[in-house]
């Protein structure tokens, strides 16, 4: 398997069917450097512009719709000593009355320690002149191109993907996407040296970094919603608005993963989920919001094929 190494000089805005900048076998290794959500890269200059400018796209030869593509999240480096957030809570994630008291929504920013993988506030409020960080590397956006030539914003997310900024997409996991464009046509960006649950104030702590991620086709393998897969869990991702649907979404996709690829019944895969579930919460900020749906792999029979 070969490594390549991806450098852009075209970012786009969209995850749509656009000509690829790479293009590479199945199971070979992707590096690239990504620029943060405003379009800034690691040395402060602004090659493109935001929301979220996506790497890519990698086309993966063999990949045809039907199939899914793996991801592995090898490595996760920051390369810039600075990042940012916004100084406020969203409006949309506190009771209106709240909303009207809350602080202006202004940049603010962070330095990273890129030895001691730290971050902390660059001008801190007096309460919080102690607080320290550990970096926690996530991909806040990336997939693959939806069908029918659509190209969906890269503030938002869908079957394919997209803007979902679960903290989850981390070093370590492996995510399965839906094919639906012959090459898959991935696309990878907005990575985060830290966030909490949700993005409630509209970012994560938005750098730069360096990524290496394995692409992998399985053929036949007819997703609907992103999956995931880490040291101790399985988990479906259901992205919609409201946030109920977004949760429908990802509980019947682990339903029919449970059925189809674990050989449970409808009934036991019930009473499995009902007691051993548990759900995070990706965005709630954007457009469309991200609900996950785990189980850990302990409690999970012996796959009746690859799962």
């Amino acid at each position: 398997m070969a490594t390549h190494k991806l450098v852009n000089t075209t970012w786009h805005n969209v995850l749509g069917t656009v000509p690829p900048a790479l293009t590479i076998a199945s199971g070979d290794v992707v590096i690239t450097e990504t620029l943060d959500a405003r379009g800034f890269d690691k040395n402060g200059a602004r090659p493109a512009h935001g929301p979220n400018p996506m790497n890519g796209p990698v086309f993966v030869t063999g990949a045809e719709p039907g199939d899914a593509l793996r991801v592995d999240i090898l490595r996760m480096d920051p390369i810039r000593p600075t990042g940012w957030t916004i100084s406020s809570l969203a409006a949309n994630v506190v009771d209106p009355e709240a909303a009207r008291g809350l602080p202006a929504r202004d940049t603010v920013t962070w330095r990273i320690d890129l030895e001691s993988r730290t971050v902390m506030l660059q001008e801190p409020p007096s309460e919080l002149q102690s607080f320290v960080l550990p970096v926690e590397p996530m991909i806040g956006c990336f997939g693959v191109a939806p069908s029918l030539g659509q190209a969906f914003s890269t503030a938002t997310s869908a079957e394919n993907g997209g803007n979902m900024d679960y903290r989850g997409f981390r070093p370590g996991a492996t995510v399965w996407f839906p094919v639906s464009v012959d090459g898959a046509l991935f696309f990878a960006g907005d990575c985060h040296a830290a966030q909490g649950d949700g993005e409630i104030v509209g970012t994560g702590i938005e750098t730069c970094f360096e990524i290496e991620l394995r692409l992998t086709v399985e053929k036949n393998r007819r997703l609907v919603w992103p999956r995931g897969e880490n040291e101790n869990h399985i988990f479906s991702v259901g992205n919609a608005r409201p946030l109920d649907q977004a949760l429908q979404h990802a509980t019947t996709d682990m339903l029919n993963w449970l059925t189809s690829d674990y050989g449970l019944s409808a009934e036991a895969a019930s009473h499995l989920m009902g007691q051993v579930v548990r759900y995070h919460v990706g965005n709630v900020f954007d457009p469309a919001y991200t609900m996950v749906c785990l189980i850990e792999k302990r409690w999970l029979p012996k796959p009746a094929s690859v799962g």
